[in-house]
């Protein structure tokens, strides 16, 4: 079904449905109903669907990480593009099948269908309504069907099992060497590939759901001496220090990588321009009292910006590093935004 926001005077009606009503008479529905105010960032879920996935009636946050979150992995790309596609009325249509994990950790196929039922002065999704439908059955139907069609699959069994065993050997190494692969050489953090992808998913997360993104941009001062003085291991170990002192700062769920050389950069989700200058300004401050050895005193300049909506990652880099080069210009050991 398209998107019904305006096209029908029962939807009309519909849309300006006292909540409370209508959630009233969704607790009678048997089927995962859920009701997202985008405006607000409330979704109300049925206790259907709490049911299906079996959780106690109403114990899950209600906002869209809670959606978020029980998406299978493989399935949330595809899901979010959908979604997004739908949304922003690239698609007529919001319907998608995918694994939701239940509160036992097992996953359950579901069908997910959604319409928007009115929209924003600007265009953008005021609320939308939809259904979770429980179709494992049928999907692990389908699957039980094809194996027996398998008629050769006794025969295979022992080399399966082999070559499943040698798969997972693979597949551990790959994901050894996709790690190594987003990972710097020398400081262990992520590397500029990992911080380049990560701050695109978290662009479009943030784009997508309306939250907050910050970015702080990390240049050691007077690099380029320590290396000429005392030589290139001495620099790569206050590479390292300081480092540690940006892990010990960082707060989970941020993205600390090194941007090249003696410049690095952390993503903050869901951070605010003021969060993200506090971090900087106990960053600042850690590595100065933190004592490096030697005759070294190491400060740091830090540029700090926040994503505007619509901006690109690229662009948001670009005004983070701009940010770092007006603290440089400043007198450095400072932060700029």
């Amino acid at each position: 079904m398209d998107d019904i926001s305006g096209n029908s005077p029962l939807m009309d009606d519909f849309s300006h449905l006292n909540a409370d009503m209508l959630h009233t008479i969704l607790e009678l529905v048997s089927d995962g109903i859920w009701d997202w105010n985008a405006n607000t960032g409330f979704v109300y879920r049925s206790p259907g669907w709490y049911e299906m996935l079996g959780y106690p009636r109403h114990s899950l946050e209600n906002t869209v990480f809670t959606w978020e979150s029980v998406i299978h992995p493989e399935d949330y790309p595809q899901v979010m593009t959908i979604f997004d596609n739908y949304i922003t009325r690239r698609a007529p249509h919001y319907q998608i099948e995918y694994r939701c994990r239940k509160q036992d950790g097992s996953y359950l196929w579901i069908e997910d269908r959604g319409y928007v039922i009115s929209r924003n002065a600007d265009g953008s999704v005021a609320r939308m309504v939809g259904a979770h439908r429980d179709i494992d059955l049928r999907k692990n139907s389908i699957e039980q069907l094809e194996r027996r069609n398998q008629s050769l699959e006794a025969l295979v069994t022992e080399r399966t099992r082999e070559l499943s065993r040698v798969n997972q050997q693979l597949q551990l190494q790959l994901d050894e060497n996709r790690s190594l692969a987003e990972r710097d050489a020398l400081t262990l953090v992520a590397n500029r590939y990992r911080l380049e992808k990560v701050l695109l998913e978290e662009s479009d997360r943030a784009q997508r759901f309306r939250l907050p993104l910050a970015l702080i941009a990390v240049d050691i001062d007077d690099f380029k001496p320590i290396n000429d003085l005392h030589g290139h291991s001495v620099g790569d170990q206050t590479l390292v220090r300081v480092v540690e002192c940006l892990e010990n700062c960082v707060r989970e769920g941020d993205l600390l990588a090194r941007w090249g050389g003696d410049e690095f950069m952390v993503i903050l989700p869901e951070s605010s321009l003021e969060t993200a200058k506090a971090v900087a300004e106990s960053v600042r401050q850690k590595l100065k009292d933190m004592p490096l050895g030697g005759a070294l005193n190491v400060t740091l300049s830090l540029g700090v910006a926040e994503r505007q909506l619509g901006e690109s990652p690229a662009a948001l880099m670009a005004r983070a590093d701009q940010a770092l080069y007006r603290a440089k210009a400043a007198g450095k050991d400072g932060v700029s935004e």
